[in-house]
């Protein structure tokens, strides 16, 4: 991004309101998700002739979604443990 687009984008913001402040913010955490998640898929796809080429067995959707969940609640009792950790650092 070049200066002076950031600096215009800088001027737009400082406008906004406080709720308005907050819905951009949410819709760039949404831009940046949404480009995470391409990438992921780009990469997978890159991999796949390889995995093909080396016999790997396609997973079934039953599998995936069982990866899919089983990521998922890992990564929420990270976020848990996180908080939990973090609560207990505030009491002190």
């Amino acid at each position: 991004m070049n200066a002076t687009v950031e600096q215009v984008l800088i001027t737009k913001i400082k406008a906004l309101s406080p709720q308005q402040v907050a819905e951009v913010v949410d819709f760039v955490e949404f831009l940046a998700a949404k480009s995470a998640k391409r990438a992921a898929f780009d990469r997978l796809l890159a991999i796949a002739p390889a995995l093909e080429a080396a016999g790997v067995e396609p997973m079934s959707e039953d599998d995936i979604t069982a990866e899919v969940k089983a990521a998922r609640a890992a990564r929420r009792a990270q976020l848990a443990a996180s908080a939990a950790k973090d609560a207990g650092a505030n009491r002190s």
